[in-house]
């Protein structure tokens, strides 16, 4: 009985693959996915590096979002929204959850649903960065 419990765990553990070897798949046989996978943690990395340069903790109060709804219901101009610089803090989180939780997202969408539907997350992750970037912009106010 002790035996067959223990075939069966070896069973699942030698059935389900390990991120390692997914990778290691991924940069032998999908060459354009593992291309996409490096491009998105570079662009979250530069994402990372310029978001942690522009908090600006000498700043009380900083602009921290916009919307042209949050402008119509405060009776202002305009829908910039500031408060304390800690909350873009968001920025970096988001460009470690891009670089890192994205890519072991995408190996886990390659070995469940295949190449096409990863190359699609991790096209749509290069976008959110991109986005990302330019939310920070116009934050900043260099657009």
């Amino acid at each position: 009985m002790i035996l067959m419990a223990t075939a069966k765990t070896k069973d699942l553990k030698a059935a389900k693959p390990s991120l390692a070897s997914t990778w290691k798949e991924i940069a032998r046989k999908q060459k354009p996915l593992m291309i996409a996978m490096i491009v998105l943690l570079v662009v979250s990395a530069i994402l990372l590096v310029f978001s942690l340069t522009t908090l600006r903790p000498q700043n009380t109060v900083v602009i921290v979002g916009y919307g042209d709804v949050y402008g119509e219901i405060a009776g202002i101009s305009g829908g910039y929204r500031r408060d304390s610089w800690m909350n873009m803090l968001a920025f970096p989180a988001l460009a470690l959850i891009y670089g890192l939780l994205h890519n072991v997202m995408i190996m886990k969408v390659y070995r469940k649903y295949g190449r096409d539907t990863a190359m699609m997350v991790a096209v749509a992750s290069i976008l959110l960065v991109i986005g990302t970037f330019v939310i920070i912009f116009r934050l900043l106010g260099e657009w």
